[in-house]
């Protein structure tokens, strides 16, 4: 694939084609995951795996972080011409490394206080700390997972990515049922699948450093920490977005826990697996614009900018629609999807749901804008755009709504978060697009 003279409309959906499915088959593992516990063990299981999902989101936000931040960077070094733009790569596998080790450290000292932390109660912990036996050992698999996926995108492989990933989804989907309910293994087997699932992806994926069109390698370097620098500055967008879900969801786990109770959790714990679905499709959206856009900046080839960003824009715009539309249309069919679920759950999903799922009209949209400004290089507003979104407005709404006008009121959070947001975003896109050259 040549990102510099390719028409931009066939490229961009060729790229959205094979990145859709690496970056939203790793969600499907949790929604796999979710759906299987809650079918082995109840409503206890779909909340108790709802207390893990912050875990996951530090992990991947992390893998994020240094693999979107480095791989920004090294396409624009190639767009620019510059002579070893490996050199981003190879700060970008350093801090991925001591990122696994930190996370290691972190799981194996701090577990019970984590959970507990992001919800867990008397009841949840145990079922909770055995979902997390086989992650606690798999844990840097991830967040290389995320890494190496990032940088194949820049370097003309995103099919291998998508392969890799699907292979696995596949693998993980048999071996949720096989583990789970076969060999009778509960909510151990479905942690045990998705850490060997995404073993299986990191392999096929690092079998692209032995192809002869591989241009990545690791090298000496001069500036270590200014890169580094860079590379942080640029990636901290995406990282806090994914980071910002778990956050979200620890208030979420404990405001619902204060005031609705373990149901409601488990419902909730449904909604945080479309969520993070959803969120899936806005980073399938930026990480497949995201190459083009880079590397166009760095050439200065404005007219390619413009034009993925009215085929991105539209992309986000057209899932937003349809998972809003699916949430609204069969809440009930999804929450007995993900769990054996008893009539008081059956009672107040559709409510919850259909309030919650508003939110998912827009969410695509605002996750994509911080690939956006990350790659015009305006890694400020992407962190604008994140911070605001995952913490300040989110946080604030979701400590005060309840506490104002009632438990059920914690639903409308992410709906007004995601609205306000957008309106910051379009206006932002609109003044720094206008600000870009005319070719």
């Amino acid at each position: 694939m040549d990102l510099l003279k390719e028409k931009v409309r066939p490229l961009y959906f060729r790229y959205l084609a094979t990145v859709f499915g690496a970056s939203c088959i790793p969600c499907i593992y949790g929604i796999v995951d979710m759906a299987v516990i809650g079918q082995y063990h109840g409503p206890d299981g779909t909340a108790a795996f709802s207390v893990v999902m912050p875990i996951f989101n530090l992990i991947f936000s992390l893998g994020l972080f240094v693999g979107v931040g480095g791989a920004v960077l090294l396409g624009n070094a190639k767009g620019k011409g510059d002579d070893n733009p490996n050199e981003y790569f190879t700060v970008a596998v350093s801090f991925a490394a001591i990122f696994s080790v930190l996370i290691w450290v972190l799981l194996f000292t701090s577990e019970d206080a984590l959970l507990t932390l992001f919800g867990a109660n008397e009841h949840l912990l145990p079922l909770a700390k055995r979902y997390m036996l086989p992650i606690k050992v798999g844990a840097p698999v991830f967040l290389l997972g995320q890494l190496c996926a990032a940088f194949l995108r820049n370097d003309g492989a995103p099919g291998l990515a998508t392969f890799s990933v699907l292979f696995a989804g596949i693998f993980n989907v048999i071996g949720d049922v096989f583990f789970t309910f076969t060999l009778d293994m509960g909510i151990f087997g479905a942690a045990l699948a998705s850490v060997i699932g995404a073993t299986i992806s990191l392999l096929i994926m690092l079998t692209h450093f032995r192809s002869k069109k591989c241009t990545l390698r690791l090298t000496r370097m001069t500036g270590f920490f200014k890169k580094a620098g860079e590379i942080f500055s640029t990636g901290f967008g995406t990282f806090f977005v994914d980071l910002a879900l778990g956050i979200v969801t620890m208030l979420f786990n404990r405001r619902i826990m204060l005031y609705l109770g373990t149901d409601a959790l488990a419902v909730f714990g449904v909604l945080m697996n479309i969520n993070t679905f959803v969120q899936c499709c806005g980073y399938s959206v930026g990480q497949s614009a995201q190459p083009i856009l880079s590397i166009s900046y760095g050439a200065s080839q404005w007219s390619r900018i413009r034009a993925t960003l009215r085929y991105a824009s539209l992309s986000a715009i057209a899932m937003g629609v349809l998972w809003t539309t699916v949430i609204l249309a069969i809440p009930d069919t999804l929450i007995r999807i993900f769990m054996d679920a008893t009539p008081s759950v059956l009672s107040i999903a559709p409510g919850i749901m259909r309030t919650y799922g508003l939110s998912f009209l827009l969410l695509p949209l605002n996750v994509f804008s911080t690939y956006y400004f990350q790659s015009i290089m305006q890694p400020r507003i992407s962190f604008e755009v994140s911070f605001g979104r995952g913490l300040v407005l989110s946080g604030s709404l979701i400590m005060l709504l309840p506490a104002l006008f009632g438990g059920n009121a914690i639903w409308l959070a992410m709906p007004i978060t995601e609205f306000l947001t957008a309106c910051f975003v379009v206006l932002m896109i609109a003044k720094y697009t206008n600000k870009l050259p005319k070719d």
